[in-house]
């Protein structure tokens, strides 16, 4: 058996698996025999069961989290209390026909990811999962997933032949390789009715065209963002918040389009991620919409630093006298005499003054000995010079 295959015993019959399957269902295929998936990279929307040592009640068990391509995940009910472990393959019910999942979660936490994707299994009733993958499965599984780049790179032709204003980001089969999803983005209403009739005739199967936006588009592409990190859409972010340049302009950041906007077009979903604590540090910060009124004329705004508490005024006049960072007291204080009809002499009286810092310089000691060196090699260019003047 190659390295590329992991063995995995089902009702004591052996399947072998290879890994770039779990690499396309948004896995990573791990060393060893043991069949799961695992937080390395290309592990998608991954969760990590904390209560994995604890007994499970027997309520638990009816509830499993199925992952599928890239970050698409569902949840069904285990109606014959199958014993599933993360990263078992399993074939559960679908519209018409089975699909192929693997398991990646299992136990009470199933309850908790449920509620934040406002997953209401009291109310809805779930599809189920009907067994463990077979030979035959996991098979027809392997043939549908080769299927899917080849099938998306003809409907894109078929697409600019038909001259339709949308682009296709992703294909994704069906495990019983009966049904297709085509992901596609598109700025106005698509009529498709032409473009269903085609794919279907050609490929032989069930078509559903699914819009997407930008962001879930990076999704399910993946990529590394600016920070070095995998993508927070592809890695664990399942609800998208829209942003706006006010989220920039409220932590005070430059309006740099090309620094703020991430793969997908958009600005970076992560300015969202500190905004509440910047808002709720503004809440102090003082009126910075009115001047403040000196003898050496008026003082307007230039920039804040809300967690120190420092605002840094400049004298509204042609010739520069620097920048005076104040404290909050002090900006409300003037503001107060100035509300009286009163000036302050000048901002200086104000400012914050900063002590310098004392510097400890570290030096080498290959440092030291260049220095050595140089020095005595002036010294001797000193007598040289002495001599040649004598």
């Amino acid at each position: 058996m190659s390295d590329n295959t992991i063995t995995t015993k089902d009702k004591e019959t052996n399947i072998e698996i290879t890994k770039e399957i779990l690499h396309f269902r948004g896995c990573c295929a791990p060393k060893g025999t043991q069949l799961q998936c695992r937080s390395f990279s290309y592990d998608r929307l991954h969760v990590f069961d904390w209560l994995k040592e604890v007994p499970v009640l027997p309520e638990d068990k009816q509830y499993v989290e199925v992952r599928f391509k890239n970050t698409r995940k569902d949840y069904f009910e285990n109606p014959n209390h199958l014993r599933l472990k993360q990263g078992d393959i399993v074939a559960v019910e679908a519209m018409k026909g089975h699909d192929i999942g693997i398991v990646s979660l299992t136990g009470p936490l199933v309850y908790s990811n449920m509620k934040k994707r406002n997953v209401n299994y009291k109310s809805t009733k779930l599809k189920k999962i009907y067994r463990f993958a077979t030979p035959n499965d996991i098979e027809k599984w392997k043939e549908a997933i080769a299927l899917e780049y080849p099938t998306m790179l003809k409907t894109r032709k078929i697409i600019k032949e038909l001259g339709l204003n949308m682009k296709l980001s992703d294909v994704e089969y069906q495990g019983d390789k009966t049904k297709a999803t085509f992901y596609y983005i598109a700025d106005e209403r698509v009529d498709f009715r032409e473009l269903i009739k085609v794919l279907a005739k050609e490929f032989k199967i069930r078509v559903e065209m699914r819009q997407i936006g930008a962001r879930q588009e990076a999704g399910l592409i993946g990529g590394i963002g600016p920070c070095g990190k995998e993508l927070c859409c592809t890695t664990w972010m399942s609800n998208f918040v829209s942003v706006t340049t006010n989220t920039a302009r409220t932590q005070e950041l430059t309006i740099n389009i090309q620094k703020l906007t991430g793969l997908c077009g958009k600005l970076k979903c992560c300015l969202n991620f500190e905004l509440p604590v910047y808002e709720e540090a503004r809440e102090f910060l003082p009126d910075i919409s009115k001047p403040l009124e000196t003898e050496e004329g008026n003082a307007v705004y230039l920039k804040s630093d809300v967690f120190k508490k420092i605002v840094w005024y400049v004298y509204d006049t042609e010739d520069n006298k620097g920048i005076f960072p104040l404290s909050y007291d002090s900006v409300e204080y003037i503001q107060r005499r100035n509300k009286k009809g009163e000036k302050v002499e000048k901002l200086e009286d104000f400012a914050i003054k900063h002590e310098e810092e004392n510097i400890d310089f570290v030096v080498s000691q290959h440092t030291v000995e260049q220095m050595e060196s140089k020095r005595k090699q002036n010294k001797k260019n000193k007598k040289r010079n002495r001599r040649k003047r004598h």
